[in-house]
């Protein structure tokens, strides 16, 4: 299933979800509108909130709630979007200029705060304790995936195990509450949920793979960001982990020498070493496997369009080009 038929099989729900975030995105306060709806309206592929609605379908829901949590969950991936370019200084986003380049750093915070805030009051609507539960939990070990990407800056001795422990925190979790929400909403089995809640953690940690990949592979145009920023960031991601493990020992000190001390200067020498030693393959390999992990968590889902529609999900996140 191509990710256009995945987007037509939910379209009624998606265009609700649109309108709902929209209408939610409103505040007297003007600067709020204008970043706000320029973020949100800046292109992606709303995974996220796709799964949301994918899941409770699969899981047989047949309410309207789906719609509410879905752009929940998009509010609080923005938020996260708004405070990551503020940390790591980024100028460009899906191929434009990041808000904290237009506004600045305290209005790209500022709003982000408010997105918070607002997915908050949101879920309270729900009226659902136990989503409260998953969400509030969601938003803090975000949050402290962050921290723990913070520490990690610049530090070459990164392990492979920190480093997934980073983007099972940071990434891959609000993928996890965004599957599992969707069998909560249909209360099934304790089995079922789980289930969603692999599909979610591995679907993510493919997902955030494939972009470490393609941030030594892909042109800025193809990605829509600057090639080189995670190297540029000091941030020890997968690929410069096994590049060091892999690699000769001159190609180990040139990566350690670029984490340590951040910077593009040294960007085509890492990527010839990235590229010659494999690592870019071993790390699409890793991907893989996870997809193949997020496809067998469903399995105890009746075979429906919209389980088929989250296996192509899985199948795309390790195929895209972008």
């Amino acid at each position: 299933m191509l990710l256009k038929e995945i987007q037509s099989l939910i379209a009624t729900d998606r265009s609700a979800v649109d309108a709902m975030i929209r209408s939610r995105l409103k505040s007297d306060v003007v600067l709020v509108n204008q970043l706000g709806h320029y973020i949100i309206g800046n292109g992606g592929k709303r995974l996220r909130p796709q799964i949301v609605l994918l899941a409770a379908a699969a899981a047989g829901y047949k309410g309207d709630w789906q719609i509410n949590l879905a752009a929940i969950i998009e509010f609080i991936h923005t938020a996260t979007l708004l405070h990551d370019d503020v940390v790591d200084a980024s100028e460009l986003r899906r191929g434009r200029d990041t808000s904290n380049a237009i506004w600045g750093n305290e209005a790209a915070v500022l709003v982000g705060d408010f997105l918070y805030s607002r997915s908050f009051e949101m879920m309270v609507e729900v009226g659902s304790l136990r989503v409260m539960e998953i969400l509030s939990q969601t938003t803090n070990i975000i949050a402290e995936g962050e921290v723990m990407q913070l520490l990690n800056v610049h530090e070459p001795d990164t392990t492979e195990e920190t480093y997934l422990e980073v983007i099972h925190c940071k990434t891959a979790k609000l993928f996890e509450a965004a599957a599992l929400l969707g069998g909560v909403l249909a209360e099934v089995p304790q089995e079922q949920e789980e289930a969603l809640a692999r599909y979610g953690m591995h679907l993510g940690t493919a997902f955030q793979l494939i972009d470490d990949v393609l941030d030594y592979s892909s042109s800025s145009e193809e990605m829509g960001k600057n090639v080189g920023d995670d190297l540029a960031e000091g941030k020890p991601t997968l690929p410069l982990i096994l590049t060091m493990r892999n690699g000769t020992a001159e190609q180990t000190a040139l990566i350690r020498k670029a984490i340590e001390e951040g910077g593009r200067e040294m960007i085509n020498e890492v990527m010839l070493a990235v590229q010659a030693t494999g690592a870019l393959e071993e790390t699409r390999e890793f991907a893989q496997r996870e997809a193949d992990l997020a496809i067998a968590a469903l399995s105890c889902f009746p075979l429906t369009p919209h389980r088929t529609a989250m296996e192509s999900l899985a199948r795309f996140s390790v195929s895209r080009t972008t």
